[in-house]
């Protein structure tokens, strides 16, 4: 059994540490709806906050991972919304609807989400290829997770059926590819709508005929 700390200095801790990470994400996107993503440095993000890079590197890998931060919570979200769609539902169907909603509380700030920042996270990604790559790299990482609620959804184990993990892989990679290339052809259409389409599509199967 694991043992239950006593410390109340030990909570005290946590919250100082998150105070200084909200601190670091606050003065990053300040940095970056003035400067850009590319021309802000990891030394003013720290510096913004009376900080060392050296510190800086103990809470974020890179600022790709600051300039991030969102997508995790955007997965729990996620995580959230599917688990409560109708159990009738298939499993891309009900993908798409909680992956929608999730998006949509993004962007009008129902979802706890400052749409400012989420808007500024969208321009990010269409702007840096390194925060665009950083973005696949952590779907990735999530990709686990998100194949045991589809296995859940499913009632299969992901350990020995495959399909779980492909319709999580399918479905992310969709959502992040079909966006960036409509992205260049319709700069103003909501990330929302564009998230349903891919699912959309994918709802539909794409075993498409020869010509």
């Amino acid at each position: 059994m694991t043992a239950v700390s006593t410390d109340p200095s030990a909570g005290l801790r946590e919250r100082k540490k998150q105070r200084t990470r909200d601190a670091l994400v606050e003065a990053a996107f300040d940095l970056f709806r003035r400067k850009g993503f590319e021309a802000t440095t990891v030394d003013e993000i720290a510096e913004a906050v009376e900080l060392s890079p050296r510190t800086f590197f103990r809470y974020f890998e890179s600022k790709e991972d600051v300039a991030l931060t969102l997508q995790d919570k955007q997965f729990s979200a996620l995580y959230a919304a599917f688990a409560t769609r109708p159990a009738h539902e298939p499993v891309i169907t009900a993908l798409r609807h909680a992956t929608v909603a999730v998006i949509r509380g993004c962007e009008d700030g129902t979802g706890g989400v400052d749409p400012d920042r989420f808007s500024c996270v969208q321009q990010m990604m269409r702007e840096s290829p390194a925060v665009y790559a950083r973005s696949l790299e952590l779907c990735t990482v999530r990709l686990a997770g998100l194949a045991a609620h589809v296995a859940a959804r499913m009632g299969v184990d992901p350990a020995a059926d495959p399909r779980p993990t492909l319709v999580a892989a399918v479905a992310t990679t969709a959502v992040q590819t079909a966006m960036v290339a409509w992205r260049q052809a319709e700069p103003d259409t909501p990330p929302s709508v564009l998230a349903d389409r891919a699912l959309a599509l994918l709802e539909q199967g794409v075993n498409y005929p020869s010509a």
